[in-house]
């Protein structure tokens, strides 16, 4: 790959969080799942506040087992643990932030993994919230906006105290109520021991550096798009997401992790617009500038049953609390997001 991110993405992220700056100087953070679409973005942004704008750099300790991940691509001055977060890690150094962001999302991968992500989620959870006690150290958990399920439409947009409605015998629940239950030792910790943790509930994230085989619906598009390929869309093709740009999404995450209020958990997303599958088909079409083909199909075998039919989050505790707000459009992201696709993907 040429570049895994746009350079003007990492100056918009840093150039909003300057208020964050003092939080995060010579802070030595922990972060799991460092190899992944987020662990990345989160690497880079760390490496250029060092480079730009801390007066006291902060320390990144990477930890990942690399089961859908690369360390080639990390900076040398970055610590990296080949680890697995299922069993005990143990550091001599203080460590003052944990992030915990190690899972498998794609359902593509959790249902070839589905033991593997619900471990991370619940032991990995587990063994890393007792280094936060042992450290005294800040915990951040990666949930997801599947530990909503399918919602009831009078709960859309949801707020975090919606308490969802999830199957525990499908082939999501490994990841669903794996994040659940990682949302639980959050709050054992928190309750129990006084471990300051918080609880960032990301909905449908996208941006460069997503795999072409990630097999989630914006990289599936683009690389059928750019391989001449006819879209499939599952269903009825009416079931509605958001999506929220890589860029609003890092400035909601390093909101939470650095301002975010003891034992609370936050929705961070783009409410606007709430979007069809075959609108979004539409919406491809409008920023390549051509009729994009696209069929509706049955969902495959091997596609995890209980797709929730609405995704939409309500953003306002996280606009309140932490002063986030997305401002990337869809249209402009995914213009940015196909042009990185047609230098990085093959085709």
């Amino acid at each position: 790959m040429k570049q895994l991110f746009f350079d003007e993405d990492l100056v918009d992220i840093t150039n909003r969080i300057v208020d964050l700056y003092s939080e995060i100087e010579g802070k030595n953070i922990l972060l799991t799942g460092g190899l992944g679409f987020l662990g990345y973005y989160f690497s880079q942004i760390f490496m250029y506040l060092n480079e730009h704008h801390l007066k006291k750099p902060c320390k990144l300790i990477i930890v990942d087992n690399a089961i859908t991940g690369n360390n080639k691509k990390l900076s040398k001055s970055i610590q990296y643990i080949h680890h697995n977060v299922c069993e005990p890690l143990e550091l001599e150094e203080k460590i003052d932030v944990i992030i915990h962001a190690a899972s498998i999302a794609s359902p593509f991968y959790y249902q070839q993994f589905p033991l593997q992500t619900f471990e991370s989620c619940t032991i990995g959870s587990k063994h890393l919230l007792e280094l936060a006690k042992k450290h005294s150290a800040k915990f951040v958990f990666f949930s997801s906006s599947e530990i909503y399920g399918d919602p009831d439409p009078v709960h859309i947009p949801v707020l975090e105290s919606y308490n969802g409605n999830v199957s525990t015998l499908s082939s999501r629940s490994c990841y669903d109520i794996g994040k659940r239950g990682g949302e639980t030792l959050c709050y054992i910790f928190s309750e129990s021991y006084g471990v300051y943790t918080s609880i960032i509930r990301p909905f449908n994230v996208y941006g460069p550096g997503m795999l072409q085989k990630d097999y989630r619906v914006i990289p599936n598009f683009a690389s059928n798009i750019l391989n001449n390929i006819p879209l499939n869309v599952y269903g009825d093709g009416n079931q509605t997401r958001t999506f929220c740009y890589i860029t609003d999404a890092m400035v909601g995450f390093i909101k939470v992790i650095f301002k975010g209020v003891f034992r609370q958990a936050y929705n961070i997303g783009n409410p606007s617009p709430e979007i069809s599958m075959k609108d979004l088909v539409k919406m491809f079409s409008k920023v390549i500038g051509e009729e994009v083909e696209f069929s509706l199909i049955d969902h495959p075998s091997t596609y995890p049953k209980d797709e929730p039919n609405r995704r939409c989050p309500n953003i306002q505790k996280a606009e309140i609390q932490l002063g986030f707000q997305p401002s990337v459009s869809l249209d402009e992201g995914l213009k940015k997001f196909f042009n990185w696709a047609k230098e990085n993907y093959d085709y």
